[in-house]
């Protein structure tokens, strides 16, 4: 072997062979977005454990990252955040993983204690909260996926909780839940589920013995995917704002006739995700949805006129995320999160009128999967975005410390 024209010895091979071993197994440096993501805190404590204490990750200026938990190889399709035991102050984040398994995380000063309840063995995806049992004091929590199950979680204010199965739908499977009064020809609060193959069912509390009563609704010529119920304006009927696979997002009434459907926008692709502005002070509603090919819609009703739509974002395919908030001091400042395959989450900004513009504010280790929203760290005047997917982690992005918070007589 020769170098530069001059033989090698067996001994230089060697120290040759050790240095490019050595540093093979370095972390390798950030390239492209991630380049500019850091974090503050001290290398060591990247690695530990969010159990002990807070764990950051990488991520852009302006944003701090931090691990909830880390699922190994195991997906979590889908994450949100409730109050699910009233004697804490902060809401727990719950996730629903590839095994079946459904995760509460519980903070405390930084840390998350997992709670973990549930073994399907298939994966679960569909997720709701409500007070939809009268025989249950408080909220409980839905859960539903591949095998058909639809299981009730209960909490305790001891710190205890109950997982039991409800119902069964065989050969179906369930990706969608809605809790809550939306069929007023029942008396009382229901679930709808939306499954695949396309279905729609109805479940409600019946009898004193704690079941629950079944019935198909109908079915449907694609799988429903995601769904947000719209605010009420005018003590009309709640209407069901649906994603699905066939390209199409419609509006879904339920009646004393049965379900209503219309249809309010339709493309040869199919859609994913749709989301709810959170701005209470405006009198329009706002929706945010999906496009299996990356685009990013944006959905308009004025207090009194027609809808009307744009698209807001041309992204990367298969984006499986989408939470809208308050991300920004600039309260003019409208702003919403992506988050797919392409395994960043992106912030979408625009002040008024002016042209959306984009930034990549974290990167996972894999694609993307469920963004939501939460408010878990008061030290800023700003919502944190929480997050999974196929890396396995379930994470939480925030705006720093003080960011947003006005000063006065010298006292945050």
């Amino acid at each position: 072997m020769k170098m530069n024209g001059r033989p090698i010895t067996a001994g230089a091979s060697i120290l040759i062979l050790i240095a490019i071993l050595v540093s093979a197994c370095r972390s390798p440096a950030l390239t492209g977005p991630e380049s500019s993501m850091t974090s503050n805190e001290p290398a060591v404590a990247q690695a530990g454990d969010p159990a002990k204490a807070a764990v950051p990750l990488p991520a852009a200026a302006g944003w701090d990252a931090f691990l909830v938990m880390d699922n190994g190889d195991t997906g979590v399709w889908t994450v949100d955040a409730f109050r699910l035991f009233p004697q804490y102050g902060t809401p727990e984040i719950v996730g629903l993983d590839d095994q079946g398994r459904c995760l509460v995380l519980i903070l405390y000063s930084g840390k998350w204690t997992p709670m973990i309840l549930g073994h399907d063995g298939r994966w679960l995806g569909g997720l709701a909260h409500g007070d939809i049992d009268p025989r249950v004091d408080g909220c409980e929590l839905y859960t539903g996926g591949q095998k058909g199950n639809l299981y009730q979680l209960t909490f305790h204010p001891h710190g205890a909780a109950d997982f039991r199965l409800i119902a069964h739908l065989p050969g179906r499977e369930i990706h969608t839940i809605v809790a809550g009064d939306v069929d007023p020809a029942q008396g009382g609060k229901e679930l709808l589920l939306f499954t695949r193959p396309g279905g729609l069912y109805r479940v409600s509390p019946t009898g004193k013995d704690g079941t629950f009563e079944t019935v198909h609704l109908e079915d449907l010529p694609g799988r429903v995917r995601n769904a947000v119920v719209l605010p009420e304006r005018d003590g009309s009927s709640p209407e069901i704002a649906t994603v699905s696979r066939t390209g199409r997002l419609e509006l879904l009434t339920m009646t004393s006739r049965g379900p209503r459907w219309s249809t309010l926008y339709e493309d040869s692709m199919g859609m994913g995700r749709i989301v709810c502005s959170t701005n209470a002070n405006d009198p329009n509603i706002v929706l945010y949805a999906s496009h299996d090919d990356g685009r990013i819609m944006r959905f308009e009703k004025p207090s009194s006129g027609d809808w009307s739509s744009e698209t807001i974002y041309r992204g990367p395919q298969g984006p499986r995320g989408i939470a809208a908030g308050a991300f920004c001091s600039d309260r003019g400042t409208e702003t919403v999160a992506v988050f797919g395959y392409s395994s960043e989450v992106v912030l979408l900004s625009r002040r008024g009128k002016e042209p959306w513009s984009e930034e990549v504010i974290f990167k996972d280790r894999d694609k993307g999967h469920s963004l939501a929203v939460a408010e878990v760290d008061g030290r800023n005047a700003t919502p944190e975005i929480i997050g999974s997917g196929y890396g396995g982690r379930i994470f939480v992005l925030a705006r720093p410390p003080g960011y947003g918070v006005k000063c006065r007589s010298g006292q945050d």
